[in-house]
């Protein structure tokens, strides 16, 4: 197989969840986990897809992880709860939580279901884009699995990427779905930057000594940047009392790293709200209101050398549809290191003949 060629999302699934399984995650949860990590890569969020199966078979081999976990609602009301994810893959907790609040939204008008003993589930626009492709609202935060900056104007690392993602629906092939972490870029872009051999741009990242960092081998020495100084500081803290603190989990000193520390409970926290309309007497009306705004946004005249303004989420049910149909390109680096994991866990590689 050449090394360019694109690999079906079906083929890749099985074999992700074929991996899982050899870390003693039962085959159903395997199959719903590699079925996420999949989708991830599906629409475009790389840096969260399948390049993370090694750091979840890792935690799953050292004992960090619980391959079998009972996953349970601890707490509830009519619009709210609490599940446990009983330190399992964070995906099936997650995917839970969608479920139920968008259950609880259709019944109540909103659903909000927090996550403690949660683990790293991937981008959060998997659990909001379905609700907008519901027609209700969504929302969802993470506090991060690892701390990368300091609070503002300090040095000790007590904050993560902290990411929220919003998705609402609109006429036409593409929801609004915005996904991003509080800091200028997730840590995952610069270990795939690592993986490939590429520098990151200045002012993702500075050194102790305050200067620019931008060999992300070195991620280690400095610190993450908040998007916008002061008012990305404000917005991580936020999503580390809502996704944290109100749950029973991990925020501040307490979070573990999950990519450095696989023998430890992580205790994530996270949680997903949805919303409908039709509470607020709006129904369809939203989409369609959303839409005229968007088409007034889009028609905005672009400023000299600017492309066309889009919003967030335009064009991703098109690629994922083509990905579906065609395959997933995975760059020659992931490539070699899922063929060095098949390795590792004895079974066949996705890529045969590649080194």
């Amino acid at each position: 197989m050449p090394e360019t060629a694109p690999i079906k999302a079906e083929r890749l699934r099985s074999f992700v969840a074929q991996a899982l399984g050899t870390r003693g995650v039962p085959a159903a949860d395997a199959e719903a986990v590699a079925g996420l990590m999949v989708e991830a890569d599906i629409y475009g969020y790389g840096t969260h897809g399948v390049f993370r199966l090694r750091q979840y078979l890792a935690r799953l081999a050292g004992g960090g992880c619980n391959p079998a976990p009972r996953i349970a609602v601890v707490q509830e009301t009519a619009a709210t709860a609490l599940i446990d994810g009983d330190n399992g893959l964070g995906h099936l907790a997650m995917a839970a939580a969608r479920d139920l609040a968008i259950d609880k939204a259709r019944a109540a008008g909103i659903g909000w279901v927090g996550v403690r003993s949660g683990n790293h589930a991937g981008p959060l626009a998997l659990y909001v884009r379905p609700q907008a492709e519901a027609g209700l609202l969504g929302m969802a935060a993470a506090v991060g699995s690892a701390n990368h900056l300091p609070p503002w104007g300090g040095t000790d690392l007590l904050l993560g990427t902290n990411p929220i993602a919003f998705a609402a629906p609109t006429a036409g092939p593409d929801p609004f779905v915005f996904d991003m972490a509080t800091t200028v870029a997730a840590m995952g872009k610069i270990k795939t930057l690592a993986q490939q051999g590429l520098p990151m741009p200045e002012g993702w990242m500075i050194g102790r000594d305050g200067q620019p960092l931008t060999d992300p081998e070195r991620r280690g020495d400095g610190f993450l940047l908040p998007i916008g100084g002061p008012k990305g500081y404000g917005l991580s803290v936020a999503v580390g009392l809502l996704a944290g603190v109100l749950n029973g989990a991990a925020f501040g000193s307490d979070v573990v790293d999950f990519t450095t520390d696989t023998t430890s409970r992580t205790n994530t926290g996270q949680f997903v709200m949805a919303l409908d309309p039709a509470a607020f007497g709006l129904g369809d009306g939203f989409a369609e209101a959303a839409a005229h705004v968007f088409a007034e946004f889009r028609a905005s005249s672009p400023l000299p050398g600017h492309d066309p303004v889009r919003l967030p989420g335009d064009g991703k049910t098109a690629k994922a549809d083509a990905r579906r149909r065609d395959g997933l390109s995975l760059n020659p680096a992931l490539r070699r290191d899922l063929n060095a994991l098949a390795a590792d866990c004895g079974i066949a590689p996705p890529f045969p003949g590649e080194g």
